[in-house]
């Protein structure tokens, strides 16, 4: 699947929606987990350019997760691809956007410590 770099230069992005484990298996409560063994998070932000505002939903690895991420909290995006996708499911063709990045890195910590310096 072809992963496409997505430049966040121009882009004011926040935290829509707290950081929750993503579930694989809805039906058993499977958390989904990378080729390592290392859980997934998904993490929705607002995605605000001078043209347009979208929500994303971001899987990223719960390492590249910083703490304390609550809506409104403004972050940086490392790493943000984008990968088309296509599935069957009960007879059904769905196909979306899947983005995800490498971290979700909180600007406001960032900014709190360079004042206490």
């Amino acid at each position: 699947m072809r992963q496409i770099p997505v430049d966040t230069s121009a882009a004011t992005v926040m935290v829509a929606k707290a950081p929750q484990p993503k579930v694989k298996d809805r039906r058993t409560g499977e958390i989904a987990v990378d080729k390592d063994g290392v859980t997934l998070m998904t993490v929705e932000v607002m995605f605000s350019t001078p043209d347009e505002v979208e929500i994303l939903k971001l899987t990223v690895p719960q390492p590249g997760v910083s703490e304390d991420l609550t809506m409104g909290t403004p972050v940086a995006l490392t790493g943000l691809v984008a990968s088309a996708w296509e599935n069957e499911f009960n007879g059904q063709k769905r196909h979306g956007i899947a983005f995800r990045a490498v971290a979700v890195t909180s600007l406001a910590a960032g900014a709190s410590q360079s004042k206490a310096a």
